[in-house]
């Protein structure tokens, strides 16, 4: 049986890892606690805090304790990894705003509860602590020689390094020693810039209790484009809908580009990896589009829920045209497929009589007809460009005949224009 160490592996979770075996037995045992954190600047996360939040999720469907911290104490000093300048400092009602918000995403993702996933924030114990007390029991545990070796504070020293953030990696690393002391969490996950501020919280859970703990780090996730996860010509992805409606997130990611699908499948949604193996094998182009049809499909759900992923589902195709999964497809995704009796007012469809597609209708007045192009014109020249096609098949000539025969056991034929835009011929 997979353990969920199995499952990040397989789905491209891992960047870094402080100790593979001890963490690949822990894992595989079950009942570990875990705890990821997550900044508190913002009123929302974004599609590029994705990663934690699914990992978190893994993590709790295979029997682990998961605790989100939210950073609202250390929000109030700023987090100087992968930072070129220090962060705008917030107010305490600023931070407080901004938790809520997330802890109300968090719950989308997260069964919180009866002993399975907490939501804490560190500024129920940063806040109170005795700086004096803190520097004797604590501060005396760090090196200053290795902490300016970290490459959060390297990245620093040239622009020049307040004190203020000087202090992040101890509180960072108290975190986790208070986790493990008051929660037995004995692992931290993050992004791959925390690296230094986990293997502090793992050396002083070491020093202070004499106990194990390790950590794991996720890869910086760019788009096959060298993009950044999140960011569009609109600007960023938010998760709360408020920000970034559901058919925008839809839209984000079934205009993915072909070579990120399969990886984004992996990392971003719960199907089976065996089901997303299969995109490396879909060659044609209406076959990617159906994936990254699920691929939206199954992330807005996951965001937003299901009723408004089928929402989205279906603006989408009311505007650009629907894109039709075939059933061997992605078996376990919960899209709509014909079969299914859906709305079939979200889906362009033009009626055709028995005999008139018994004699044949050019395929350019169909196109235009139906508008997958404005003129007939237009229609000529797509397809003579090798842009139309039937049921999947490229067109050879722009007045090909579209016959009877062409229709399916449903009655229903399928044209295409380009990769997206569609038209279903119905025979009446």
């Amino acid at each position: 049986m997979k353990s969920v160490y199995d499952i990040f592996q397989e789905r491209g979770f891992i960047e870094q890892i402080t100790d593979e075996p001890l963490i690949k037995e822990q894992l595989a045992q079950g009942g570990v606690t875990c705890y990821i954190g997550f900044d508190p600047t913002g009123a929302s996360l974004h599609v590029g805090h994705l990663i934690p939040v699914m990992a978190l999720a893994h993590l709790q469907r295979n029997g682990h304790r998961t605790i989100a911290l939210v950073g609202g104490g250390t929000a109030l000093i700023g987090d100087p990894s992968g930072k070129i300048e220090m962060r705008r400092i917030l107010t305490r009602e600023q931070i407080e705003h901004n938790a809520q918000g997330i802890q109300k995403q968090l719950a989308r993702y997260l069964e919180f509860g009866d002993g399975k996933a907490s939501l804490l924030n560190n500024a129920d114990w940063l806040t109170g602590l005795n700086y004096i007390e803190f520097l004797r029991d604590i501060g005396r545990h760090f090196s200053v020689n290795r902490m300016l070796a970290a490459e959060s504070y390297r990245m620093r020293l040239e622009k020049g390094l307040n004190f203020i953030e000087f202090n992040y990696m101890l509180l960072q690393a108290y975190d986790f020693l208070h986790l493990f002391k008051e929660y037995s969490c004995r692992m931290q996950m993050g992004g791959n810039d925390q690296w230094g501020n986990m293997v502090a919280g793992i050396d002083l859970i070491r020093r202070v209790e004499g106990a194990q703990a390790f950590s794991m780090t996720f890869p910086l996730i760019t788009t096959s484009q060298g993009h950044k996860m999140g960011k569009t010509e609109k600007g960023t992805v938010w998760l709360d809908g408020e920000l970034t409606s559901p058919y925008e997130y839809y839209q984000y990611w079934i205009n993915v580009e072909d070579a990120d699908v399969a990886r984004f499948l992996a990392l971003f949604t719960f199907l089976p990896v065996d089901e997303v193996a299969v995109v490396k094998t879909l060659l044609s182009d209406a076959r990617l589009n159906m994936a990254k049809a699920v691929l939206a499909f199954e992330a807005t759900k996951i965001t937003h829920g299901e009723e408004a992923a089928l929402a989205a589902w279906k603006s989408s195709a009311s505007t650009f045209g629907v894109r039709l999964v075939e059933d061997f497809l992605f078996p376990s995704s919960t899209i709509p497929r014909l079969d299914e009796g859906m709305d079939r007012s979200a889906m362009p469809i033009l009626a055709k009589s028995r005999s008139e597609l018994a004699k044949g209708i050019p395929a350019y007045e169909l196109f235009q007809e139906g508008n997958l192009c404005v003129s007939r014109g237009e229609a000529r020249r797509l397809i003579a460009q090798g842009g139309g096609y039937v049921n999947d098949r490229q067109l050879k000539a722009f007045d090909e005949l579209i016959r009877l025969e062409d229709a399916d056991d449903q009655g229903e034929i399928l044209l295409r224009k380009g990769k997206k835009k569609y038209l279903i011929i119905q025979v009446r």
